[in-house]
């Protein structure tokens, strides 16, 4: 509830509903959809328009990432945590985040190399993951 105060959100259901599922689920990467079922599962049902505004509102606040990992949809995550970047099976659809402190100064060298101010990055890099 703190979150949303200091981000200048009014604490309503829907947004507390949302956070807390983001909050508690064991996959940190949650589509509409997934939040949907989740939302219907706890029978606290709420329409995708509104689940689609409320998130919009979250990432907008700086409380939740949302990530185009493939075409077909979005996915969201917390904005809890530290930076980090994905690495995604293309196949399997599965997500793996990491932090690599070689690559995280190599991004910061080649932006100022080229004059530019890094502000934000993300890394993500397809493939298929083998056993």
């Amino acid at each position: 509830m703190n979150s949303l105060k200091e981000a200048g959100l009014k604490v309503t259901q829907p947004r507390l509903l949302i956070l807390g599922l983001l909050e508690k689920t064991t996959k940190r990467h949650l589509s509409t959809n997934d939040i949907n079922i989740a939302l219907r599962d706890d029978k606290t049902p709420l329409t995708l328009g509104t689940i689609y505004r409320v998130l919009d509102q979250l990432e907008k606040a700086g409380l939740v990432l949302c990530h185009h990992f493939s075409s077909e949809n979005a996915v969201y995550e917390l904005h809890d945590s530290e930076h980090h970047d994905h690495m995604i099976d293309v196949k399997t659809g599965k997500i793996m985040e990491f932090h690599d402190k070689i690559i995280e100064q190599r991004q910061r060298e080649i932006a100022k190399k080229h004059g530019l101010e890094l502000s934000d990055h993300r890394l993500v890099m397809y493939g298929e993951f083998i056993a």
